[in-house]
């Protein structure tokens, strides 16, 4: 990768961090609202170096490793930037494993905010797609069953990787839903700051899997994504508890994040079939998309 490409990446790394994470990030300020002065100090610190370089630093290590366990730990994240043609070569048959799970994964995420999430209306139709949501199991089932049934005249593995995006999406959609429930509670009742804290944590791991996923619709190199998603996700945790009210009034930043998980999310299928796209629509999508609906939002301020 050239200079310009790696600065490229990382900007758009950052990027879809930052917007991924604005529900994670006004929900800390929320809970955070209500603990001790010391508490949200404490969170404030050593929270966010977990964020950083537990949470977003761990995951993609471990997806890339999962997938290359011949590797090892150290080889997994070295891997990219390795010039043995054996390990390139290991790199190269595990990726359409990945990006297939990834893919669905996303491209699930997105369906299920169309058709089930309450949201600002964006665009033209949303609000007749918001109407189906009774068609939000039977449309993610026919596309896993369409995606699985290319994958396997391709690679039974790939299949596999599929399944286990569908199967991590609705295991993290459990734990959002359960998280929206403890957080109603905490809000009401007098818990203890250290069992906010956790809560916290457990929440911000949970909301990092889909931005860990999409990264690997910018980038294969690990160190890449751990700098980026490192970076995106400090400023907005020290951008967002300190401008909470300002947050909330971009009504369609999470209309730009989810429409950018869609493009990635298809990405990542075109590329685990075979599609080569360069390296730099990745970011300018991303760039595209977001800038558009921080100016639709900009332009409802206004009004």
């Amino acid at each position: 990768m050239t200079v310009f490409s790696i600065i490229l990446t990382i900007m758009g790394l950052c990027l879809f961090e930052i917007i991924t994470s604005v529900d994670n990030a006004i929900i800390n300020a929320e809970v955070l609202s209500t603990m001790s002065r010391r508490a949200q100090k404490w969170f404030l610190l050593w929270g966010l170096l977990f964020a950083v370089f537990v949470v977003r630093g761990t995951l993609p290590w471990i997806i890339v490793w999962s997938v290359n366990p011949s590797l090892g730990p150290i080889g997994a994240l070295t891997a990219t930037f390795s010039s043995n043609p054996e390990v390139q070569k290991s790199i190269a048959k595990s990726a359409p494993i990945l990006l297939a799970g990834g893919g669905v994964f996303l491209i699930f995420l997105f369906i299920h905010w169309l058709l089930v999430e309450p949201k600002k209306y964006g665009f033209f139709g949303e609000k007749f797609f918001h109407a189906q949501s009774v068609w939000f199991y039977g449309v993610v089932s026919l596309i896993l069953s369409a995606v699985v049934w290319f994958a396997m005249k391709l690679d039974p593995m790939m299949a596999f990787g599929c399944v286990i995006g569908s199967t991590g999406f609705f295991i993290m959609l459990g734990f959002k839903h359960s998280a929206e429930m403890s957080e109603k509670e905490l809000m009401k009742s007098a818990h203890s700051d250290i069992s906010k804290i956790i809560y916290l944590e457990a929440l911000d791991t949970t909301f990092s899997i889909d931005g860990v996923l999409g990264a690997f619709a910018f980038t294969m190199s690990v160190p890449l994504i751990i700098i980026g998603n490192g970076i995106g996700a400090f400023v907005l945790r020290e951008f967002t508890v300190r401008n909470i009210d300002n947050i909330k009034k971009f009504a369609y930043l999470k209309n730009g994040a989810m429409y950018s998980i869609f493009v990635l999310g298809m990405i990542m299928i075109s590329e685990a079939f075979g599609v080569h796209i360069p390296s730099w629509v990745s970011p300018v999508v991303t760039f595209a998309i977001v800038g558009y609906f921080f100016y639709k939002s900009i332009s409802e301020l206004k009004k």
